[in-house]
């Protein structure tokens, strides 16, 4: 998920609502990508084409336009839960990189990141494993009727630990996905040829994406695996249309370059990336939109179409300061048109 420079004119809540609209549009509008990369790293589309379009209309067909936005409720679901754990978790990783004299660096920030991340995704990971089996299912012939029957139905059948088979790929992936972090932001200044606290909106959402799309190119592989586990089940039909058999972590990774070769581990990834801009660029635009009505709800900006402050207010004041001032000038002028005796 992206993340913004905190603005304290906004309030906590405000700041959750933005993010999570701007998640929950951004993750909507591309879920038919997502879902092609779901069904290319399971297996499900070999021995058919395997570019996202031809995936896309093959489903469509078979099961109907609504199934292209399978798994998406419970995506959309887990937004709030991950966020709130993976903020609280960001703040004890950065306390804890933080020195004496309050600063942290570029890749400590990065590091408590991706330890945020990978707490979040472990907490939630549950819901993640439901979203893949909730794909690869047939919509006309359902395993699960939805998000809480699956969650049921896989706790009966399979156990508690079925829940979150594949968990491990998550910590394994986080390497690859921080070492690409690091190599984008700690190269920034020579990418733009400028400072970095000078870089234009446009130039940060490119880098936002740039950074996003190294990212998951190298930690790819890891959860090209973990998709392959969480869809398997015995008691799904074909074993929830996993290409490959194994028996865990390590001999799904053989098992796929046996039969695939090393570039079947980035099987899918060509829909992921192309998943990146249109993802981000909802992700900022809906957020900005949000954020611009907050403020001019809270009385920092004229209008919600536009950033123009408003005439004598003081930015640096926080929403419940600002409301005490307000309150105290108008309690003001109420009292002085109190008749005196």
């Amino acid at each position: 998920m992206a993340t913004w420079r905190r603005d304290g004119r906004l309030t906590g809540s405000q700041r959750l609502l933005c993010a999570g609209l701007a998640g929950t549009l951004s993750l909507s509008l591309t879920a038919p990508l997502e879902l092609a990369t779901v069904l290319a790293q399971v297996g499900i589309a070999r021995g058919h084409a395997r570019g996202p379009w031809a995936i896309g209309r093959r489903v469509w067909r078979a099961e109907g336009p609504r199934a292209l936005w399978k798994g998406n409720g419970v995506a959309c679901l887990r937004l709030f839960p991950y966020s709130a754990v993976q903020l609280a978790a960001y703040r004890k990783f950065v306390g804890l990189f933080t020195d004496d004299s309050g600063h942290i660096s570029q890749q400590s920030s990065i590091v408590a990141g991706s330890l945020a991340g990978i707490v979040s995704t472990i907490v939630t990971y549950p819901t993640d494993l439901i979203k893949t089996r909730l794909i690869v299912q047939n919509m006309l012939e359902p395993t699960y009727k939805g998000i809480f029957h699956a969650f049921s139905t896989i706790y009966q059948q399979e156990g508690f630990l079925a829940l979150y088979r594949g968990v491990s790929l998550t910590v394994l992936g986080a390497l690859p996905f921080s070492t690409g972090s690091l190599l984008v932001y700690m190269n920034l200044e020579k990418i733009w040829n400028r400072p970095r606290d000078q870089f234009s909106l446009l130039q940060n959402f490119t880098t936002v994406c740039l950074a996003a799309a190294v990212t998951q190119t190298l930690s790819f592989p890891f959860d090209t695996v973990k998709r392959k586990m969480q869809a398997q089940s015995p008691y799904l039909p074909y074993y929830g249309g996993v290409d490959v058999h194994f028996s865990g972590a390590v001999d799904c990774f053989r098992q796929i370059v046996k039969a695939q070769g090393v570039l079947g581990l980035w099987n899918g990834l060509t829909a992921n990336l192309l998943k990146v801009v249109p993802y981000f660029g909802v992700m900022f635009s809906t957020f900005e939109f949000c954020k611009r009505i907050c403020l001019y709800q809270n009385g920092y900006i004229v209008s919600p179409l536009s950033y123009k402050l408003t005439p004598g207010v003081d930015q640096s004041l926080k929403p419940q300061e600002l409301r005490e001032l307000r309150k105290f000038f108008k309690t003001g002028k109420l009292e002085s048109k109190k008749p005196t005796l």
